[in-house]
Order: C-alpha cells, then structure tokens, then sequence
C-alpha cells in the first residue's frame, strides 16, 4: 500500500467513538409536564414481571430498533408505546448529552413535554407512573456514592507480556452512583445521572 493510499484513507475517514460499532444503542425520554401550576418530572416504576431491574424507577425508552433512523425517533417511539400516547401528545424534543457506559451501551437521552395526562400504560412493562415537582430537583442535590470496579483477568491471561507480570499496576475504575430520595421513592443510576446533568443545564442557562 502506497503513502498516496494511506494519505486518501484517512482524508475520508469519519472519526467516531473507538470501538461504538459494537455498542448496543439506547434512547431515552426525560419527560415534562405541566401540573399543578407548575412543571413535573414524570417518572415510570418498572413492571414487577420484567427479568431486568423490575420495580425500579426509570423514565421510557429503549433499544434502538434497526428501522429506527435516529435516535430522537426511538425515545418517541417508546415513549408512545410505554405510555399509550399518541406523537401529538409528545412536544418539544431536545437532545441532553449522550453517555458512554462501561457496559457496552451507548445512552441517548432527550427532553420534551409531555401534554396528555391520563395514559394508557403498558402493563408488560410499566407498573405505575408518578410526576415529581421539577423544583424539588432544582434545590435538591443527589446524593453521590462511588462504585469500584477490581481487575480481575480471565484463565490463562499472558501475564508474562506485561513489564511486573502479576503484580502489574492496574488502573482502578470507578463509577459513580447517584440518588435522589423523594416521598419514599428512589432514584438512582442511569435514571438519576440523566436527570441530574439535565437540572444542571437548566440551571446553567
């Protein structure tokens, strides 16, 4: 392969995140409504016949659909179909930022308002839904607490390509957790961390 070669390969190559293709893809709707003179957070409890995380709080959305053409249309969809809504009931969708998780997902959540209050839920999936006043969020902080993760590499590692074989010095990871406590209800994880860099931007502006 010639230096002309390699220079045009390059030229064209679209940069993205190392190794995405493999990622499993999610979108996620944070979703507004107005209520009591006054802007919620509405909230679904997971249904108790799910395998994954039943009874905990989350908001909709899910996998992308390999007829999804972006991801925007996927936390609509899911929304829609989480809630018994019709896309005239979905309003004002705006991006937040998209996380990287160390599980091998890409996360892609949105913000928008919801106008229809009375929801036909899907059982299957969601158990109940409750609304939180968006201004408790607001002067309340979440509180934080730290994950480690410890290295511990499979039967049969090369060890001995490593400078300090056994005794190499992995890098600790860490994650970090964040809860809000409200009215007996928990929020945390994915749910909490989304919500939390949403109340900041709001906050920012």
């Amino acid at each position: 392969m010639d230096i002309k070669k390699v220079q045009s390969i390059l030229e064209s190559h679209q940069p993205k995140i190392l190794g995405s293709e493999s990622f499993s893809r999610f979108a996620i709707f944070l979703p507004l409504i107005q209520k009591e003179n006054e802007i919620h957070v509405l909230f679904e409890v997971r249904s108790h016949q799910l395998r994954r995380q039943p009874g905990d709080i989350c908001f909709p959305g899910g996998r992308m659909d390999p007829d999804d053409k972006i991801e925007k249309f996927t936390a609509i969809r899911e929304t829609m179909e989480e809630l018994g809504l019709n896309r005239e009931d979905i309003s004002d969708v705006f991006p937040l930022d998209y996380l990287v998780s160390p599980f091998g997902m890409m996360v892609f959540p949105y913000a928008g308002f919801i106008k229809q209050e009375k929801f036909r839920l899907n059982k299957a999936e969601v158990e109940e839904v409750f609304t939180v006043p968006l201004s408790f969020f607001i002067k309340n902080t979440p509180r934080i607490y730290r994950v480690n993760f410890r290295v511990e590499p499979e039967e049969g590692f090369p060890y001995e390509l490593l400078v300090g074989g056994k005794d190499y010095n992995w890098r600790a990871r860490q994650m970090e957790e964040y809860f809000y406590l409200y009215d007996n209800r928990v929020i945390w994880g994915l749910t909490a961390r989304i919500l939390f860099h949403f109340i900041e931007i709001i906050k920012n502006k």
